[in-house]
């Protein structure tokens, strides 16, 4: 599910990306701009903060850790990097994931982004 978030997020398709999100007015959303709940509303907060390819970026994920919490839920933690011509944001984010008939879905994101402290 994420490697097909990415990709669709790479080719610059916000609407492929949201394939990987449970589409459901209970999914919830956290971040720095607070909760947003349902699905419409998660995608129009990425098609806002996101509106064109330069503001994308190449998007990867690293540093995944699945704990299963049975046969059909999942809590994933990661770090997420944009790389943009003029800079390259990043963070962390755990997600809980369900498996629904159509797949794995998110069904509740905390993302949070932050400065990596520069290398000696």
């Amino acid at each position: 599910m994420l490697n097909e978030q990415a990709e669709a997020w790479n080719r610059g398709d916000i609407d492929g990306f949201m394939k990987g999100y449970w589409k459901s007015p209970d999914t919830a959303f956290v971040g720095s701009g607070g909760v947003q709940r349902g699905w419409d509303a998660v995608l129009a907060r990425y098609k806002k903060s996101y509106p064109d390819r330069a503001a994308m970026g190449h998007l990867t994920f690293s540093e995944l850790e699945v704990t299963p919490l049975g046969p059909d839920a999942a809590v994933i933690l990661g770090r997420w990097q944009l790389q943009r011509e003029k800079d390259s944001p990043g963070g962390v984010f755990t997600l809980i994931a369900r498996l629904f008939p159509e797949g794995w879905r998110i069904i509740h994101d905390h993302t949070s982004a932050f400065v990596a402290p520069a290398q000696p």
